[in-house]
């Protein structure tokens, strides 16, 4: 773990000193705005892989009710950040990551507090759904406000990386609770009296966090933006008649939910909105494998590969560190290859590497007991010798893999959106191209529970050898079906690079603007 903390902290020092000269004389807001966003996805990537865990051991949900209640929640994260895109310009930046800080703050209260499932919904699941949609994409436009145009690219850039590095710490955090109290300890609440289960204690982290969080954006400034002149301008926010923030920002999300109902009635009548639609559905199969990395992939390497086992580690923090290294490589490598060739292979790529997660853990045999296995079992996982199984190998192959191709079709992903959105019409299309994403959340929550129970059914084993009580699972796992998740879940994902293939065509032809032919614009 030392060794990709170490690697963290050099890429991060890389970009900043890269992105120094163009982010000189950028205001403070910037800055705080980065540490936000650090502090932010800590909290969220530890409380974000214990949340099915959970659902299922503290609330009582089957694996298939917490996977189906996840989509569900994961469907309202992302209409609610299609409706919320107009309450920054409506309230300001600064207003804005308040109004979404407050949100969070308050649902991370009530988290650790009970495990109803009607009080968890209404009282956090919600707010933090809402907080969120509005933190997220604020965070974003505060980037562009301010920095140069020129900066602009160089001030993404370390965003991105800060927010790996984010998602790293909370993988970190999510492990070192489960590490420290056990996979279902129980621990006392001071003061308050009653128990916290381990999960609980793992949302309380991300509530200390949120802290921090919001005392950063208090001290920004509302109105600030740096010109591409390099000089600063704060302009005095406007009285707001509307009435309080929170009455402000009601009727904004009103309006947005208005305008959203419209855009979207204007563009389904068009054929141009559904042949982007298409286009952006292509790649949703590949980006299912986050939503199992996420959600099922917490429960399956706990029982498959133990209780207490450093999961967040295998994706959560394996993942973040690889991109941050790849993503800068790969973009300057292939800056000259178009979006739709670095799709289909880095589509193929990922896809491709789920399948290695159904290989036979008996081909890595020959691994065990050399200074490989002693590095990822004793130095960086931590995994007690009756644990240590080939298995490990076989995933952290399989997520080492996988970011490859993420590194690959990602970043394009997000310039191919922005490219084939027709001109005068692009923020209605990028707005709405989060649909094809909303639908597939409609099967792949409830298919993850499925797989899970189908699969890997939660239940105890009570293996009874006279030396090495777990080493048995060496070779073969409890779960002799266990790979069926990962065969499944591949034969999808491997969907999006075939189609690729199949509709070159069309994919050249929005490339070169031929595609659409005229689109009406507004006036």
């Amino acid at each position: 773990m030392l060794f990709f903390l170490i690697l963290l902290v050099i890429v991060l020092i890389n970009v900043i000193l890269a992105s120094r000269g163009a982010l000189k004389g950028s205001p403070k807001e910037l800055w705080f705005l980065y540490a936000a966003k650090v502090v932010e996805y800590s909290a969220y990537g530890g409380a974000n892989l214990a949340f099915v865990l959970f659902l299922s051991a503290d609330v009582g949900l089957s694996d298939q009710q917490a996977g189906s209640y996840i989509g569900v929640w994961s469907m309202l994260v992302t209409i609610a950040t299609i409706l919320v895109g107009a309450v920054c310009d409506a309230i300001g930046i600064k207003r804005t990551l308040i109004l979404g800080t407050l949100l969070l703050l308050f649902a991370r209260v009530f988290m650790p507090l009970s495990d109803s499932l009607l009080w968890v919904t209404l009282l956090s699941f919600v707010p933090i759904a809402l907080g969120t949609a509005i933190v997220g994409p604020v965070l974003s436009v505060g980037i562009k406000r301010f920095t140069t145009s020129e900066g602009a690219a160089l001030g993404f850039g370390l965003f991105y990386t800060l927010m790996n590095v984010g998602w790293a710490a909370g993988g970190l955090i999510f492990d070192g609770i489960r590490t420290a109290l056990g996979e279902h300890a129980m621990v006392a609440i001071p003061l308050l009296g009653g128990e916290m289960s381990t999960y609980q204690v793992i949302f309380t982290a991300s509530l200390v966090l949120t802290i921090p969080t919001l005392l950063l954006v208090l001290f920004m400034r509302e109105g600030v933006e740096r010109m591409d002149d390099g000089s600063i301008v704060v302009t005095p926010a406007a009285p707001r008649a509307e009435g309080t923030m929170w009455h402000a920002t009601a009727v904004v999300m009103k309006k947005a939910a208005a305008d959203t109902g419209r855009i979207f009635g204007k563009a389904v009548s068009e054929r141009a909105f559904w042949v982007f639609i298409f286009l952006l559905a292509i790649p949703v199969p590949v980006r299912m494998v986050f939503f199992h990395f996420h959600y099922t992939f917490p429960k399956y390497g706990i029982r498959v590969l133990g209780d207490g086992v450093k999961i967040g580690n295998i994706y959560s923090v394996l993942n973040p560190v690889l991109i941050v290294l790849l993503v800068p490589v790969i973009a300057a490598l292939t800056k000259k290859v178009s979006s739709y060739r670095m799709m289909s292979i880095g589509t193929a790529v990922s896809a491709g590497a789920v399948f290695l997660a159904a290989l036979p853990p008996s081909l890595y045999e020959p691994l065990m007991g050399t200074w490989l296995a002693d590095l990822v079992f004793n130095t960086w996982l931590g995994v007690p010798v009756g644990q240590q199984t080939p298995l490990f190998f076989v995933m952290i192959v399989y997520v080492m893999v996988f970011t490859v191709g993420e590194a690959i079709w990602s970043p394009r992903l997000l310039q191919f959106t922005a490219e084939i959105a027709p001109a005068g019409r692009e923020g209605s299309y990028i707005a709405l191209s989060y649909l094809p994403f909303f639908a597939a959340k409609l099967v792949v929550g409830p298919l993850s529970g499925w797989l899970l129970t189908t699969y890997t059914p939660e239940r105890t084993f009570i293996l009874k050898l006279a030396d090495e009580p777990l080493r048995v699972m060496g070779a073969v796992s409890p779960y002799a079906d266990h790979g069926m998740i990962w065969l499944i879940v591949g034969g999808m994902a491997l969907v999006s690079p075939i189609a690729f293939v199949a509709f070159a065509k069309v994919f050249h032809m929005a490339e070169r603007k031929e595609l659409y032919g005229k689109v009406e614009t507004p006036a």
